[in-house]
Order: structure tokens, then C-alpha cells, then sequence
């Protein structure tokens, strides 16, 4: 009798690969400027090893390496004196550039009394620090955008989460920008729009979306029939300005959503969001606080349902697509500028390609879906254990 096992010329063969053995190229928000603001040194975990950052008597904030390179002491546990960070070990201090200005027991600084010193970037309210394993510079042509929005009376200011996520590389948030089809199965969400645009540096992902309306909720949206519009951009490898309207789209838009993240080791990264909105015309300024405040919140049970998909996924290298599931090869292209040395960036890493999923049949058999559990009264929420 014939054998009818599969073989491996039947079924795709998963390629799961391994985490990069470097990390991205690119500006990474370390958090928002009034969190470092407070006088003392703040340690940070981040691209494999440890930083500290300090805000000298001048005002500016500055981030080195974390140890001391005289013995090793932990400069995040120093202390502040005028410009620079002393060491809590042997008082060695250290200003903004990295370089040694004092040792208060010594006769003379040694020549090469130099640690790291990261480029950092101040803007919208937030700090960034630059990180190239071939130690280039940051250029104007590839910096952070100004949020327009921020610091105008108008608009509330930030409401900011972290979330430490364990057990998967950084590079599985971003295939998001492409996912169409996840929006529903995980966020509950109908896409009737998605576009695509990737050039240069930034990817952007345009849609319009609306509730499941056998998954509406308190905790997750209010009406069925209220669409929505994202338009979101990548700004380099981990930092999204996304542009939200609600209610009226005919209009500009009413919330600001930055979505970023820094690694911290191969298979961990921190996870920072955070949001203003447009303060509605005649109301009490607590009432725009409240606003963000709830834009936060469902923001928040987004991200803690992409958080319990990539800790329990497997990484494809080679995932086996339909026409709907985007342009996922051309996005990993574009992020793979990030991760390669500059020399190597090649054209179609950043040449513009556009792409636009036909949401059509999907939205079809979503519908049928969504009237089946109406119709038995079942909600597309899971019920927790």
C-alpha cells in the first residue's frame, strides 16, 4: 500500500530564523523629557547594555554608558555636580560629551579619561537617543518630525505608558504596519481602508476602520457604526506618529498617538505609548484630560492583545501569504535598512512602493461572521478563564 505521508514538497517549511545579532540603526524614544527632569540619574537598559541619563546644572540632558571606566562604578548611582555625573566609587565625574572633567584626589585628568557619550535628541516633549553599531551621526534629513500639536493650549498633554514585553525581538511589532487582517481577529476592529507607503526612511500605513459590533463594549469602543481614521508613519525603525480622526473625518484630526519602543536585549524591548487630544471647544480643561486619558486606555487593550500574540508566536521568515495579508516582504525589506551597515543599504530598501489591500471580500465574510454572532448572541470577546 502507497504511503501517503506528507513530505516536505507538500507543505511550506517554516524558516523560523534568529533575532538579529545588532540592533537598529535609528533614533529610539527613551521616554518623555518631564520623567528626567527631577535631578538624579536615571539608568536605562537599552541595545545590550546600560546607560545613564542626567540633566546637568545647564539644563540639558545628557546619556553615557552606564559604568565608569576607571573601576567600574555605576554612574546612575552617582550624583549630580553642575554639568556633569560623579562617580559614586571614586568621585570621578564625567560631562555630557563623555569626557573626564575632574578627579578631585588626582593631580591631572589622564589624557584618555573618555567614555561614551550618545547623541540625544530633545523634541515634543520627549528624549531620543541615537544608536548605529558603526557609530555614525544622526542627519537632519532622517530626524525626529515636530508634533505640531504638542505644547498648543489647545491640545492636552501627553498621557504616556510603558510596557516591558519579555520573550520576543522588537522586529514583530512592526509587521503590524501591513496586518490588515489582524485588526479583526485581534482588535476587534473592521479595516474599510488600507494603504500602504514605504520610501525612504518612513513606512505609512493609512486606514479607516470601524467596531465589531458583536465585540462593542465599555472597555473597548462605544457605537458599531462610528469609523475611524489612522494615518501612521514609522519615522526610522521604532518610532510611530500616528494621526487619529473620530467622530467627523471630514476634519482634521483630533488625537495624536506615538507608538515606540528601544530594545533592550535580543528577545526584550520596552513598549512606550502615548497620546493628546484636542481639547473639545467650551469645557473645563480636566474634560480633554479625560478625553486622552480614555484614548489611552483603549490604546491600552490594543497593545496588551498584540503583547499576547508576539510572546506566544513563532517568528516566519518565510511566512506563506494570501493577496489580503499585505505587503510583508516589502516591509521587512525596508526595515532591513536599519540592520545592515550604510554602505549596504541597498535601492530597494527605500525606493517608494505603495501598495493598497482590497478590503472588499474580507469585509464580506467578516460581516457574515459578525451577523452569525449576533444573531446567537455571542460576543467576539473573549470570556477570560
Amino acid at each position: 500500500m502507497a504511503s501517503t505521508a506528507a513530505t516536505s514538497e507538500d507543505y511550506r517549511v517554516i524558516e523560523k530564523g534568529a533575532p538579529p545579532e545588532r540592533f537598529a540603526r535609528g533614533w529610539h524614544c527613551l521616554g518623555l523629557l518631564r520623567d528626567f527632569r527631577d535631578g538624579v540619574p536615571h539608568q536605562i537598559s537599552a541595545f545590550g547594555t546600560e546607560l545613564v541619563v542626567f540633566q546637568g546644572e545647564s539644563g540639558t540632558l545628557s546619556v553615557l554608558n552606564a559604568f565608569c571606566p576607571h573601576m567600574g562604578g555605576n554612574l546612575a548611582r552617582g550624583t549630580v555636580k553642575g554639568d556633569s555625573i560623579a562617580c559614586p566609587f571614586h568621585d570621578w565625574r564625567w560631562n555630557g560629551k563623555g569626557k573626564c572633567t575632574d578627579i578631585p584626589y588626582a593631580r591631572r585628568v589622564p589624557p584618555l579619561a573618555r567614555t561614551k557619550s550618545w547623541p540625544t535628541l530633545e523634541r515634543n516633549g520627549q528624549l531620543y537617543v541615537w544608536h548605529d553599531p558603526q557609530g555614525s551621526q544622526p542627519t537632519d534629513d532622517i530626524t525626529i518630525p515636530l508634533v505640531a500639536e504638542y505644547g498648543n493650549p489647545d491640545w492636552t498633554d501627553w498621557t504616556w505608558k510603558t510596557v516591558l514585553v519579555e520573550g520576543a525581538n522588537c522586529r514583530e511589532l512592526v509587521d503590524n504596519v501591513v496586518d490588515m487582517a489582524h485588526f479583526f481577529y485581534v482588535h476587534y476592529g473592521m479595516p474599510q481602508f488600507f494603504h500602504n507607503v514605504f520610501e525612504g526612511h518612513v513606512a505609512t500605513q493609512v486606514m479607516r476602520s470601524r467596531p465589531r459590533a458583536d465585540a462593542v463594549d465599555a472597555s473597548i469602543g462605544s457605537s458599531y457604526d462610528n469609523e475611524s481614521q489612522s494615518d501612521a508613519s514609522y519615522f526610522g525603525p521604532a518610532y510611530m506618529i500616528d494621526k487619529l480622526w473620530t467622530g467627523d473625518l471630514s476634519g482634521e484630526h483630533n488625537i495624536v498617538l506615538i507608538n515606540c519602543h528601544y530594545p533592550i536585549s535580543s528577545s526584550s524591548f520596552l513598549l512606550q505609548y502615548g497620546v493628546i487630544a484636542k481639547k473639545p471647544d467650551n469645557v473645563p480643561p480636566e474634560v480633554g484630560d479625560q478625553i486622552a486619558d480614555a484614548v489611552a486606555a483603549g490604546v491600552a487593550i490594543g497593545f496588551e492583545q498584540d503583547v499576547e500574540i508576539w510572546k506566544n508566536k513563532s517568528r516566519i521568515e518565510n511566512p506563506l501569504l494570501s493577496e489580503e495579508d499585505g505587503p510583508v516582504y516589502q516591509l521587512r525589506r525596508w526595515y532591513n535598512q536599519f540592520y545592515v551597515d550604510i554602505e549596504d543599504v541597498q535601492p530597494d530598501m527605500v525606493n517608494r512602493f505603495e501598495y493598497e489591500i482590497d478590503t472588499e471580500r474580507a469585509n464580506k465574510s467578516w460581516q457574515a461572521e459578525v451577523d452569525a454572532n449576533m444573531a446567537a448572541g455571542r460576543s467576539a470577546i473573549p470570556v477570560p478563564q
